[in-house]
């Protein structure tokens, strides 16, 4: 049975992740595994209004079929919080609606990649968008991700000796390590890209959520012609819905994804599309947002404090202003796949560093999400954790 499957899909890693969670079902678990919001974070009552509201107002056309690129109140009003908030000139037509921002990866990856083209990407880089990636097999050309950014002359060599389809991003509080882009180090990739015919993609579905520190412009917006972004409403309102969107000014791009998006599943959800958008329209986002903020500072500085107190002193680990994850690095010859396999036998998960790089086994290093715990959780599974290490 085996040569009936494609060659791709043989080559296309499992989710680490997916993996971990069946195994978490047991309430006596704690698991800093997956990249979950906090459920105390939903807007549940609001949500059931906006869903009363828009049956309501518009009946069958709800739940009928919806155009391809998504309910166009919905995409102005993203463009416009761009505008609002970046002070980037996006319009509707610049805003594909996706099936959440794993989707606008897998479109990314039909239009753009050929068997063995070179794509760029961050070491240690997401695990979903390698995977994503992974079907279409490219040629991973990984950039060493430093404090201030990715290391600027490995990318410059890169790009100087390859083509690279796109250099795929997470600028503010990098996943897996928590890692923000300096300033400099924004302007510096911008400065390389464009010299190259290379796309840029930024994903940020963690810019809402900085806690810390002063908010950054993006890499490319409105700057490069080959900018894309990609957003999501999975870790501001819910992630169930499964909504995100691919905003680029590329219109040759914009067509192909377009088309790509109609093969796969013709649109997204139109009934969470009308549901969000009467949220969006009916209350304060930037107030809501700002409770999340300060839930997940709580849990950061718990998580932080708890690491300080309880690990040992080789053990370093990133301090993140914002966003949902911690990267630690154990002393040099240690695995963290191991040390997994102990603390799982202690009731404490979380994600080994392997999944985070296209080539690399028994890596030091690991990512903690402090999200989906209360302080005393965090604290109980830091302790945990540090009595295996």
């Amino acid at each position: 049975m085996e040569q009936l499957f494609s060659e791709g899909i043989k080559k296309t890693p499992s989710s680490f992740i997916r993996e971990i969670l069946k195994t978490t079902a047991q309430e006596d678990v704690i698991s800093f595994a997956g990249g979950l919001p906090n459920p105390i974070s939903f807007p549940i009552n609001e949500l059931k209004e906006s869903t009363n509201r828009i049956i309501t107002t518009f009946e069958s056309k709800v739940f009928q079929y919806g155009t391809t690129e998504g309910y166009e109140p919905l995409r102005e009003y993203i463009a416009d919080r761009y505008k609002a908030k970046h002070g980037l000139k996006f319009e509707k037509d610049d805003i594909l609606i996706t099936t959440g921002s794993q989707q606008a990866l897998d479109l990314l990856g039909k239009v753009l990649i050929n068997k063995g083209d070179a794509v760029a990407i961050e070491k240690p880089g997401y695990l979903g968008a390698i995977q994503s990636c992974s079907l279409y097999q490219p040629s991973f050309k990984e950039i060493t991700l430093t404090q201030e950014g990715l290391n600027t002359d490995e990318l410059e060599s890169v790009l100087q000796n390859n083509k690279v389809k796109f250099l795929y991003t997470v600028p503010n509080f990098q996943n897996p390590t928590g890692i923000t882009y300096s300033r400099e180090n924004r302007a510096k990739i911008r400065e390389i890209i464009a010299d190259h015919d290379t796309f840029l993609v930024e994903d940020d579905p963690y810019g809402d959520l900085r806690f810390e520190g002063e908010d950054l412009s993006y890499i490319g917006g409105d700057f490069l012609p080959q900018s894309i972004l990609l957003g999501s409403i999975s870790k501001i309102i819910t992630p169930g819905f499964r909504l995100g969107w691919i905003c680029t000014k590329n219109r040759e791009l914009m067509n192909y994804l377009v088309i790509a998006k109609q093969a796969a599943d013709l649109h997204s959800n139109i009934f969470a599309q009308y549901i969000i958008y009467d949220y969006l329209s009916h209350n304060d986002l930037n107030q809501h947002i700002t409770k999340i903020k300060a839930l997940y500072k709580e849990q950061s500085s718990a998580m932080k404090e708890a690491i300080q107190q309880y690990f040992p002193k080789e053990v370093s680990c990133t301090s993140p202003q914002g966003g949902m994850f911690m990267w630690a690095t154990l002393p040099k010859g240690q695995s963290s796949l191991d040390l997994f396999q102990r603390a799982s036998q202690k009731k404490v998960v979380f994600v080994p560093g392997d999944p985070f790089y296209t080539n690399q086994t028994n890596a030091p290093t690991l990512r903690l999400n402090y999200t989906n715990s209360n302080p005393d959780t965090i604290t109980e599974g830091i302790k945990r954790i540090a009595s295996v290490m």
